[in-house]
């Protein structure tokens, strides 16, 4: 028995006024987005598959020119929830940016344990590198900053070639050390035990070489986010990567990731960065 209410922890929209009415909202933003880039001709490519599962397809919306390079995102849901067509519109400031923005959905648990949808991302990767030359930035939101995070590390789930080719990650309130996530109600559903939570977490692991990272975090976030990219950054520094850790304001789990529909927006004058 913990003695942490691990539920209380990890609960981000029962402590946002409204949140519930969050999934519709992003739904028709993205849908509008999607018919805007219609009407003005902007190149947007859906549902190109990456493996043999009906959720193992993933969408890259184009820059106006030759692509500077490939972004992926990876979204959030505590692998349980959501998939691509919820955040189309934030890829406009990597797109405005002159970055292809790939944008991968995934098989979601209890179908899929994390550990695979894990083996999931990497593919995606793989895929969208095959499709968008260049550099590759990967960015990825709570789970998501979570499997992006998953690809540095040393037991190497990308092919070489592509993780060089890696210049730069950042987790957006990522999930780090999943091991307190055995003590919720939503491990019915994710079904992790110690063994594939203690294999699963970044800060577990060593990193790949050459890795340059950023722990983005909402000031206003639940405590357990901070700590959790605050934990990341502690640890990958004292194995020697290149990381640092942002604490964004005051933004919540969810406003957090609004910079990225912005070109000018720090969070995207992160990712973008040269390093």
């Amino acid at each position: 028995m913990s003695r942490r209410d691990w539920d209380t922890a990890f609960a981000n929209m029962a402590h946002i006024p409204n949140s519930s009415e969050l999934p519709a909202f992003w739904s028709e933003r993205a849908a509008k987005y999607r018919n805007d880039a219609v009407t003005a001709q902007q190149r947007i490519d859906i549902n190109i598959a990456y493996g043999e599962h009906d959720r193992e397809v993933l969408d890259i919306v184009w820059p106006d020119s030759q692509p500077a390079g490939l972004l992926m995102f990876i979204h959030g849901g505590y692998w349980i929830r959501l998939d691509k067509s919820y955040w189309t519109d934030l890829a406009e400031g990597a797109r405005a940016s002159g970055w292809a923005v790939a944008i991968p959905s995934y098989t979601l648990a209890p179908e899929a344990r994390i550990s695979a949808i894990t083996q999931q991302i990497g593919r995606a990767i793989g895929k969208a590198a095959e499709l968008v030359l260049g550099p590759i930035r990967l960015a990825g939101h709570s789970a998501g900053g979570h499997l992006v995070t998953r690809m540095l590390c040393d037991d190497k789930l990308l092919a070489t070639d592509i993780q060089k080719r890696i210049a730069h990650t950042v987790s957006i309130s990522g999930l780090h050390d999943l091991r307190p996530l055995i003590h919720t109600e939503m491990n019915q559903s994710l079904q992790l035990d110690i063994a594939e939570a203690t294999s699963e977490s970044p800060v577990l692991h060593t990193t790949a070489a050459a890795t340059s990272v950023t722990a983005w975090v909402g000031g206003g976030e639940r405590p357990e986010f901070i700590r959790q990219a605050k934990l990341l950054h502690m640890i990958w520094d004292g194995l020697d990567a290149k990381i640092n850790c942002v604490v964004d304001g005051t933004h919540n789990h969810f406003t957090v990731i609004e910079g990225l529909k912005k070109p000018d927006s720090a969070l995207v004058k992160e990712i973008l960065k040269n390093v």
